[in-house]
């Protein structure tokens, strides 16, 4: 397959292959990265795509793998995001919200310590807000799967944090 037929079959597919990144990374900057990275393998892969009855499903298919891996090869240092900034209430002082900031960071850090399957079942469910249905399209976990992984790794993070929290009390 030369550029020009890949230009004709694979660019148009640009804007769902991004969506579908983009759903699933969370941000902009790694959707446009996961793209890159599937135009990339689609190209080293040219020559054996003639057999691929559905090119669109495939490249879906191809973004979504690259995205899960992109997951897994993720360091939990790497995965958390700078803690976020609570700003002041009008009746809170600066030490409750320094103990806000503190729980929450420990929260990600507990959450990064999960399993893998857990931990990507709940970053998607709990923080990205995807539902289920996307989460299996994503990830090949059924329904079932998923909710038994997102009620176990609940449990160990509450169990944890309530650890955390009780240290030293008794």
């Amino acid at each position: 397959m030369d550029a020009e037929e890949f230009k004709l079959r694979f660019l148009p597919l640009h804007t769902q292959l991004y969506r579908t990144a983009f759903r699933l990374m969370g941000n902009a900057m790694d959707a446009e990265d996961m793209v890159q990275e599937a135009y990339l393998k689609l190209w080293e892969r040219r020559d054996d795509l003639g057999h691929v009855a559905n090119m669109e499903a495939y490249c879906t298919s191809l973004i979504r793998h690259i995205c899960i891996d992109a997951f897994r090869r993720k360091r939990p240092e790497e995965d958390s995001p700078p803690p976020e900034e609570f700003p002041l209430t009008d009746n809170e002082d600066a030490a409750t919200a320094l103990e806000r900031q503190d729980e929450a960071e420990q929260l990600t850090s507990l959450i990064n310590r999960l399993p893998e399957g857990q931990r990507t079942v709940m970053t998607l469910h709990d923080v990205e807000g995807c539902s289920y249905e996307e989460i299996e399209e994503a990830t090949g976990f059924t329904a079932v799967n998923m909710r038994v992984m997102l009620s176990r790794a609940r449990k160990k993070i509450r169990e944890q944090f309530e650890r955390i929290r009780n240290y030293g009390q008794g």
